[in-house]
Parts: structure tokens; C-alpha cells; sequence
């Protein structure tokens, strides 16, 4: 349910109608002012935050919320505050520091990175977007992050709440559909100025806007800085007719759930375990194996039932 009174709604008719192209391309302006007033004090946006600490904030971002991150990072950077420093350090190191951030194998590739980066770049995280994307374990939205939030370059950066928000207030449509960058990249790029620092502005922004304000369910309309230019609240907020972003598998009884409770395991013993000691974490023996069969086929446990399983040493 959106959070705007109907009273409060432009008198219009039910079809969806688009944004023009002059307000399309102004939407910056009001959300430039609205975040540089309320953006959340966050480590990775204040000033001198190394591009390493983005790095490693933007992996441990993906799918997993602000709060849960931000004392983990600034550990992770304490402990590591260079990419020659976690590239020293055993890979069960870094899977046992990342801790229930979720997604292990995110630390895994976090720590091939880094010894990429130590050995073939100087221990500087590169700036080009193109060198990022050939680290390993980088996708196409951490490298433009990267480049845009520790470089300024201006590149589109595009995530779930930045769908949401251009979906929204530029298409007309309460859901952004799934993932496409064809239509994503050039579509976030429109709204973009062309002053850098603006440019990387208006990423965070639309950002900030779709996770605080501009959310999945009830969102705060009444609130936003682009209300009076959004083409969903013009259209009369419309019910979303097309394809819908596939959404999560629950947690509970998963066998993301199964695999986390053998990483617990092994994250806290500091010799093998026995298949014996992991039975006990789940009751289905059939969908404990195939957890651990697929912890030991992504590399975050190694051996077998004769030697025990531990977390990967290099």
C-alpha cells in the first residue's frame, strides 16, 4: 500500500502515462539537494574512505543490510586495511571473519580479488572499469560502483532499489520487472548530469531513495523528493501488469539454511570435522549431503570422510 493519501493524488485518469523528456532528465536536481541534506552517515561515503574499503563494502553489501555490515567492515578493514594484507592471510581467515554476513562464498572471491590486485596491480584497486571486471568474483554492478563511489567517474550504477525508483518514477510502473541491463544501464544514464560529482551524487541518491523511501512495500510517497515528477504517482499509482522480479526462496528449511549451519560448524572448529559431529545440525540426511556436497563444489570446505572437512587453507 503506498503511503499517500488519495487526497493528496493529481487528478488524472487511470492509464499509465510516461514521463516527458524534460522532467525525465530533471528528476536529479531535487534528489541531488534531498541527499547531500539527508543522507545516512555511512563509512564508505565520507570523505578519504579508501577505494579498497568500497570494495570490500560493496561485496559485503549484496544482499545483506546496512546495519549488519557497517561493524563488520570496519573490522574487516582494521584486520585488512590493504589488499596485500587479506591476499596474506588463508582463505579460512577470511570465512571466518565474514561470519554470518551470509553468502560465504562472496569472502572467498573478496580474497581472490585482493591477491589480484596485490600481485597484478600494485595493491591499488584499479579504477577502470574493464580491469575491475577481470578480478575475479567482480560483476558489472560492483566494478561501476567502485569506479563511481572511490573514483568519481561517471558511470550508471544500477541495483534493485535503483530499478525500483526508475520503474517507478520514470516508466510508470509500480514494480521494476526483472534484471536487464540493455534497458537498466541506458535508462539510469538518462537521468545522470554531466558534472561528475553530481553524476556519482544522483547514483547514491537514487539509491538512498529506494532503500528508505521509495521501498517494495508502502512506500513513504508523501516524503519523496521527486513525487511531484514521479509518472507512477501521476498515473494514480497503477497495479504493475507485466513480469515481476523473481522473489527470494525463504531461508527457513533451505538449504541455505543447511549450508549455514555446517559453516558454523566449521568456522568454529579448528581441526576437521567428522561427518558424524555435522549430522547432528540437521535431521534430512539427504538434504545435509547435498549441502555439504555444494559447500565442498563452491571451495568453502575441503576434504572427506576419512580426513574430516575444514574450511580452505589456500
Amino acid at each position: 500500500m503506498v503511503n499517500a493519501s488519495r487526497a493528496s493524488r493529481p487528478d488524472v485518469d487511470n492509464r499509465t502515462r510516461p514521463q516527458d523528456a524534460n522532467r525525465q532528465a530533471d528528476i536529479a536536481t531535487p534528489l541531488i539537494a534531498w541527499f547531500r541534506a539527508e543522507a545516512r552517515d555511512l563509512p564508505w561515503r565520507r570523505p578519504g574512505f579508501p577505494a579498497w574499503g568500497t570494495l570490500v563494502s560493496e561485496i559485503m553489501l549484496q544482499q545483506t543490510q546496512v546495519a549488519r555490515v557497517v561493524p563488520r567492515l570496519e573490522a574487516w578493514l582494521t584486520r585488512w586495511p590493504t589488499p596485500a594484507d587479506l591476499a596474506a592471510s588463508p582463505p579460512a581467515d577470511a570465512v571466518r571473519a565474514w561470519d554470518r554476513l551470509g553468502y560465504p562464498r562472496r569472502a572467498l572471491a573478496l580474497h581472490a580479488a585482493a591477491t589480484a590486485i596485490a600481485e597484478q596491480h600494485g595493491n591499488v584497486v584499479p579504477r577502470d572499469v574493464d580491469a575491475l571486471l577481470a578480478l575475479p568474483g567482480i560483476g558489472d554492478y560492483t566494478a561501476r560502483a567502485v569506479a563511481v563511489f572511490a573514483y568519481g567517474d561517471r558511470h550508471p550504477v544500477v541495483d534493485v532499489n535503483v530499478r525500483r525508483v526508475l520503474a517507478r518514477a520514470l516508466l510508470g510502473q509500480g514494480e521494476p520487472g526483472p534484471a536487464k541491463a540493455k534497458r537498466d544501464l541506458p535508462l539510469m544514464e538518462s537521468v545522470l548530469p554531466e558534472d561528475r560529482d553530481d553524476a556519482a551524487a544522483t547514483n547514491a541518491a537514487v539509491m538512498e531513495l529506494g532503500a528508505l523511501v521509495c521501498v517494495a512495500r508502502s512506500p513513504a510517497c508523501d516524503a519523496c523528493p521527486i513525487a511531484d515528477r514521479c509518472a507512477w504517482r501521476a498515473a494514480g499509482y497503477p497495479e504493475h501488469d507485466g513480469p515481476r522480479a523473481p522473489r527470494q526462496a525463504k531461508f527457513a528449511g533451505s538449504d541455505r539454511q543447511v549450508r549455514g549451519l555446517i559453516m558454523a560448524e566449521l568456522r568454529a572448529s579448528d581441526v576437521p570435522v567428522t561427518r558424524d559431529e555435522i549430522e547432528p545440525v540437521w535431521p534430512d540426511a539427504e538434504q545435509r549431503d547435498r549441502a555439504l556436497a555444494s559447500l565442498l563444489r563452491d571451495g568453502l570446505a575441503v576434504g572427506d570422510d576419512a580426513s574430516g572437512y575444514r574450511l580452505p587453507e589456500g
